[in-house]
Formats: C-alpha cells, sequence, structure tokens
C-alpha cells in the first residue's frame, strides 16, 4: 500500500510536470511503463476485494462456529470427526487451488491478485483450524496431553504446510505456535523432572531444532522475516535452556555453559554465509545475520555491565532452578552448533576476497576480540576465581568500544541508523551507570544535561557531515 500510495502521487506530480513542459510525453510513458501507472486501480481493486473476502471470511467462520457449537452435544462423535476433518480439507484443498492460480493467463495478460489473497487467507485459516481439530480431536478420543504439547504439535503441522507451499505467512505461523509451545514447556516440564516425553525432549533440543528446521525453510520462502524470527527465537531459547545469568552467580558449575551461551549465537550470525549452501549461489541472508550478530553485542554488554549479574542470584528473572534438568544442555548439541560455528570461521576465512587476503580487516579483529573476551571472562569468573568488579570494567569497556564503532562506520558510510544506534546506547550505558550507583542528584542532572547536550551537538555535526557529503 506505501509503494501505490508513492506511484500514485508521483502519477500525480508527473500528470503536473507534462502539462508545465518540464518532462515530454514520451518520457511521461516511460515514467507509466516502470512504474506501473496502469495498474494502480487494478491494485485499489483487489485491496478492497481482499478486505470484503476477509470480512465475509470471518462473519462466515463466525457462523459455522455458532452452528457447531450450538449443535456439538446432540452429534455422535462419528459426526463430530466427519465435520471436522472435512472443514479443515475443504478449507485447505480451496485456499491451495486458489493460492496456485497463474499471475499470468494464458494471452499473457495479468490476472488479479484476489484469487491468491483469497487462497492465502484460506490456507491460514486452514492452520488455525487444525489446531482447533487437534485439541478437539483429543478431546473426543480423550488423549491426554499438555498445552505445550498441543502447541508444538500445531506448530509442527504448520511447519509442514509452510514446506510443502512455500508460504511465509505460514512459516512466521508456526515459528508463533512452536515458541508459546516452549514457553509453557519451560514451565510445565520443570514440574515433571522424572517424565520422558516428546515434547520435553523438543524443548531440551529448541535452539537446535529451530536453527535446522526454520533456516532452510527461509531459504525456499526466500523470507527474510522467518530467517530473521528463527535466529531471535534460536537466541532466546538458548539463553533459557542453559541460564547463564543464574550461573554466574554459582562457583563450579559447568563454566563452560555461560560462554557457551555468550559467545556461540554471536559467532554462529557473524560468519553465517549463504554460500555454504551447495544449491545457494548468493548472499541473501548474510548482511541480516551479521546485524542481528551486532544487536546481539549490543545486548548483552549491556546486561553484563551490571554489577548485580556477577554477584547476586538471578533466581527471580528464571522460572527454573538451576539444577532442574530441562537445563542439562545435551552434548550432541554442543558438538553440532560448535561444529557449525566452526565450519563457518574456516569457510569465511578461506573464502575471503582478494583484497583481505593479506589479513583480517579491522571489523573482524574487533568482533574475533569480542567473541574471545565474551567467552573468557565469565568462565574465569566462574572456574578460577570469582572477579565481579573487573567483569563489570571490562564489559563497560566493550560497552563503549562497540558504542564508538557505530557511530564511527555511520559516520564513515553515511548511515544514520549506525550512527544514533550507537550514539544511544553510549547513553544509554551513562544514563544507566548513573541510575545503577549511588550518585549525587546535583552530579545525575549534570550528565543528563550533557547528555542531551551531547546528543544534540552530534546529531546537526553528523547531518551536516552527511550534507556536505
Amino acid at each position: 500500500m506505501v509503494l501505490d500510495n508513492f506511484r500514485r502521487k508521483l502519477r500525480q506530480e508527473a500528470q503536473k510536470w507534462r502539462d508545465e513542459g518540464i518532462i515530454s510525453s514520451s518520457c511521461y510513458q516511460d515514467l507509466g511503463k516502470r512504474y506501473q501507472f496502469d495498474n494502480l486501480e487494478i491494485a485499489a481493486r483487489d485491496r478492497f476485494v481482499f478486505m470484503v473476502i476477509a470480512i465475509g471470511s470471518i462473519l462466515l467462520s463466525l457462523g459455522i462456529i455458532t452452528f457447531v457449537a450450538a449443535n456439538w452435544q446432540a452429534w455422535s462423535r462419528d459426526v463430530k470427526f466427519v465435520i471436522l476433518i472435512s472443514l479443515f480439507f475443504a478449507t485447505t484443498i480451496t485456499g491451495f487451488y486458489s493460492f496456485r492460480e497463474p499471475t499470468v493467463n494464458a494471452q499473457g495478460k495479468k490476472q488479479p491478485r484476489s484469487k491468491q489473497l483469497l487462497g492465502e487467507g484460506l490456507l491460514i485459516l486452514g492452520a488455525l483450524i487444525l489446531g482447533a481439530n487437534i485439541a478437539l480431536m483429543a478431546q473426543m478420543f480423550n488423549i491426554g496431553g499438555s498445552t505445550s504439547q498441543l502447541f508444538l504439535c500445531w506448530g509442527l503441522g504448520v511447519l509442514i504446510m509452510a514446506y510443502g507451499l512455500s508460504l511465509t505467512s505460514l512459516g512466521i505461523l508456526s515459528i508463533i505456535l512452536i515458541q508459546i509451545g516452549y514457553w509453557t514447556g519451560l514451565g510445565e516440564l520443570s514440574y515433571s523432572a522424572t517424565d520422558f516425553s516428546w515434547s520435553r525432549l523438543l524443548v531440551q533440543h529448541m535452539p537446535l531444532f529451530i536453527w535446522l528446521l526454520f533456516v532452510p525453510l527461509a531459504y525456499l520462502c526466500r523470507s527474510r522475516w522467518i530467517f530473521a524470527l528463527a535466529a531471535i527465537a534460536f537466541t532466546i531459547s538458548l539463553q533459557f535452556n542453559l541460564n547463564p545469568l543464574q550461573r554466574l552467580a554459582y562457583n563450579n558449575t559447568a563454566p563452560w555453559v555461560a560462554s557457551f551461551a555468550f559467545a556461540l549465537p554471536a559467532a554462529l550470525f557473524w560468519s553465517y554465509d549463504d554460500l555454504l549452501f551447495p544449491t545457494i549461489n548468493f548472499r541473501l541472508f548474510q548482511p541480516l545475520a551479521q546485524s542481528l550478530s551486532l544487536w546481539f553485542f549490543g545486548t548483552l554488554f549491556y546486561v553484563l555491565s551490571f554489577y548485580w549479574v556477577w554477584q547476586y542470584p538471578s533466581s527471580g528473572f528464571y522460572p527454573l532452578t538451576i539444577n532442574s534438568p530441562i537445563r542439562s544442555f545435551p552434548l550432541i548439541d554442543l558438538g553440532i552448533l560448535s561444529g557449525l560455528v566452526v565450519l563457518q570461521w574456516l569457510f569465511m576465512l578461506r573464502y575471503r576476497n582478494s583484497l583481505t587476503r593479506r589479513g583480517m580487516d579491522i571489523t573482524n579483529v574487533f568482533i574475533t576480540s569480542f567473541i574471545v573476551i565474551v567467552a573468557l571472562v565469565p568462565f574465569w569468573h566462574q572456574a578460577v576465581t570469582r572477579i565481579p568488579g573487573l567483569a563489570v570494567f571490562i564489559f563497560n569497556i566493550l560497552l563503549g568500544i562497540f558504542a564508538f564503532g557505530l557511530m564511527r562506520h555511520g559516520i564513515e558510510y553515511g548511515d544514520r541508523r549506525t550512527f544514533w544506534g550507537g550514539m544511544l546506547l553510549l547513553t544509554l550505558q551513562i544514563i544507566s551507570r548513573m541510575w545503577e550507583y549511588d550518585t549525587d542528584l546535583i552530579f545525575r542532572s549534570f550528565v543528563f544535561a550533557m547528555c542531551g547536550i551531547g546528543i544534540i551537538s552530534a546529531g546537526l555535526w553528523f547531518e551536516r557531515r552527511i550534507t556536505v557529503k
């Protein structure tokens, strides 16, 4: 819709330019062909049709649900089973054939997208009906199970649909459902330490499961959304499974765990390369993966710059205790993920371009240093001797260096987002230290005022520099 508004405004301006003689009629026609002015009405019609179909589908679904609820107790189990299965297959099959409708007909004319939009909506509706079917089938046939198992099974079913249809919306829905199952599983399975089930196994191996199944789906759908959400889900589930912040408060409790949890995501994302896949010959997700690595570094440095993280137990931050079996990360997962990281770094060092084969560039040197320090400091803190003060000092220094590095990159390449990201991160660090430590109010007011003046001055200087360039 944003693109359509731009094209509509461009058409209005181009018509004025043509009428005023600024551009010729041929130039106006070239602009019309490039930006497809003739398709603006078709796009508006498609949006209107989609809204009508969406509203009608919602009302139709509510009518069906109300009818089923009114007669649910009167129907037999066989009738219920046939109705639920028929509804699911009818919705999914209709959505599949509508979604697979060709965009260009036999005469070479572009078809309206209303059928494809209707098909995608029906497929999403079918995925939602799948969850209702799973829950109702379990209730009808007295199949026991937890809420976590329901959402995990539902998410796996939607994941199969996403692979079969190469549909981004279904992939995103699958990630959401599986993550709901994971979070509910963390609470439910922690109280059943002796029970073994497939859902417990899936929750324990969630980081590996997310990375190995959703990254190929992102390539299949060519979706940056799926890749980004999968990477975020991988990182969060890894942190909660290993519980590194709580482990920092204890001595001799597998000191390598915290190092692995802090260093692995950054090392995995920064060294990620699409060319590792044999059938991929373009870099689609590498820039996104490296951006996620920088986001992870910024968040990690900021969290570890607080003194309480290194001295006091943070049992209130995590719902499970440190000795809970759900926290035991299998060695096979550690081996697979560590092997993948080593493979990616070897690939990155081997296939450097000719300009950087003389030596690693400064960015990779800093990133490598960050990863080593992030892995070494928690290990030393747990295995050798307690260094809360030194650790806080180190990560505050790293946070400052990282913020200045972002600002330097933004100044050098004229990137506003990078520059302001570093500026806000540095300001957040200063303000957090003021609130964390007992300082005088007058000194706090002075620091806040200086931060405000610094941000205004730096912003005006940066904008003038970009303008001059």
